[in-house]
């Protein structure tokens, strides 16, 4: 099994560094006026990947901020994984030909799992990571607007037979609560899959690290973390010393 991997967040709107609560647009707190100095920062501090969304993209269906990820791609000796606005295969081509790492599909997996499937098809599941947004177990899309009749579970399990290997479960609930990540959902979907799940939302503390660091055998394989981190509960420094 890969090591557990604590991936810090840049969320992005009008670029700026923000989190928002619940994925609500109107409960936003601004963090930072440059993505790139916070990418900076978390490399400075360790970082080996850094997880950027384009919370305008998400809304817009369309890259927005995409300038300020290839910026940290290619800059900074560190990889990138972004979610966001990425709607077609040109999207996912440029970011992947372009340095990033890895592109995650969100909405566009539940809305076309034709498209998800031939981008796992094309790029592989290591670089192709499905983003699965629940809400009560079941798929919310378009930056969270609307929820959809797919259970999270179930298509994970048909994405995972056409290739996806790596999934990241945001329990809605929790995100930007600071209230602790939904761990046994997370767990439930890594052993339901047999792949790695990325847990999203939630963690305030070490400890919540620890716990889900404790499944890693179990498929949990990071953690997002990005409220925590922007409020000083703990440092990433704090955070990556668990990993050793």
């Amino acid at each position: 099994m890969s090591k557990f991997v604590i991936y810090p967040a840049i969320d992005m709107r009008d670029g700026k560094c923000v989190r928002l609560k619940q994925g609500d647009y109107n409960e936003e707190t601004v963090y930072g006026d440059s993505p790139f100095a916070m990418a900076q920062q978390f490399v400075e501090e360790g970082a080996e990947w850094i997880h950027m969304v384009d919370l305008d993209g998400a809304k817009a269906k369309k890259r927005i901020n995409h300038e300020y990820v290839l910026r940290v791609a290619k800059e900074l000796d560190v990889r990138v994984q972004v979610g966001g606005g990425i709607r077609t295969a040109d999207d996912v081509a440029y970011y992947l030909d372009q340095g990033v790492d890895r592109v995650i599909l969100g909405s566009v997996a539940v809305n076309d799992p034709a498209f998800t499937k031939e981008m796992l098809a094309t790029y592989g599941g290591e670089r192709i990571a499905i983003g699965l947004d629940a809400r009560d177990g079941y798929v919310a899309t378009e930056g969270w607007l609307e929820t959809s009749s797919v259970k999270a579970e179930t298509l994970a399990q048909e994405l995972a037979r056409f290739g996806a290997e790596v999934f990241i479960f945001t329990d809605i609930s929790r995100d930007g609560m600071l209230s602790g990540p939904n761990t046994e959902a997370i767990t439930a979907l890594a052993e339901a899959t047999g792949k790695q799940v990325i847990a999203s939302g939630g963690v305030s503390s070490l400890a919540d690290l620890t716990e889900l660091r404790q499944r890693s055998k179990r498929g949990v394989s990071g953690a997002i973390v990005g409220k925590a981190l922007y409020t000083n509960q703990f440092t990433l420094a704090e955070a990556l010393k668990g990993e050793e």
